[in-house]
């Protein structure tokens, strides 16, 4: 484990080569701090949302209304006592139609459709030697302290029950990060659905590996 100002860091979870705006099914996990049990408990396998777990199952459901032009739909979730599983999928917007994607050597990389426009001189020098036009940039983890991306959805949701449980004078605190799987099939969606829904019933059994 690398050490930042002396300190112990935890490596990222996040995709070196994946900009957190575009268009993907994200399976995300976020954790409270030392699995407390903040959110209420599993009686029966039911899982049974205290005051503060009704207010993070509501802040989640109000997400694509909050964020009406980031296109986002929610997937399966479930608030669990002391973390939560959900399926976000975030559709073409505004914020990620102005980037694309090329292939280089077989590996998928971004560009920037503006990169694309030049003199129409410098075009047709470059079309009759067989140079691309397009400058393509190595790859470049994306995720980071924007907007508009699935890191400012999360940080939003988070800080909404926060927030709440501070106006309550409920001690309560999120673990500092959170994981994100990038759902990559079909096949990959139901897995995950089926996981989430069930994850109530198998709390005490095991745990998810991705």
């Amino acid at each position: 484990m690398k050490k930042f100002k002396d300190k112990y860091r935890i490596p990222s979870t996040r995709l070196q080569n994946w900009d957190y705006s575009w268009q993907g099914n994200y399976f995300v996990t976020i954790c409270v701090k030392d699995h407390n049990h903040y959110f209420g408990k599993i009686i029966n396998g039911v899982m049974q949302l205290n005051e503060l777990g009704l207010v993070a199952y509501n802040e989640w459901l109000k997400t694509p209304d909050i964020r009406p032009d980031m296109n986002i739909q929610l997937g399966e979730f479930v608030v669990m006592p002391d973390h939560f599983h959900g399926i976000l999928i975030i559709g073409e917007n505004k914020y990620n139609t102005r980037r694309g994607m090329v292939s280089l050597h077989g590996i998928e990389m971004p560009f920037d459709i503006d990169e694309l426009h030049g003199s129409d001189d410098q075009r047709g020098r470059d079309a009759m030697h067989g140079v691309s036009t397009v400058n393509i940039p190595g790859p470049k983890n994306k995720f980071g302290p924007q907007s508009k991306n699935l890191g400012s959805i999360i940080r939003g949701f988070k800080s909404a029950v926060t927030t709440y449980a501070r106006k309550k004078n409920i001690v309560f605190q999120w673990q500092d990060r959170f994981h994100d799987h990038k759902i990559r099939s079909s096949v990959d969606f139901m897995r995950i659905s089926e996981y989430i829904k069930n994850n109530p019933v198998n709390f005490h059994r095991k745990k998810f590996r991705k």
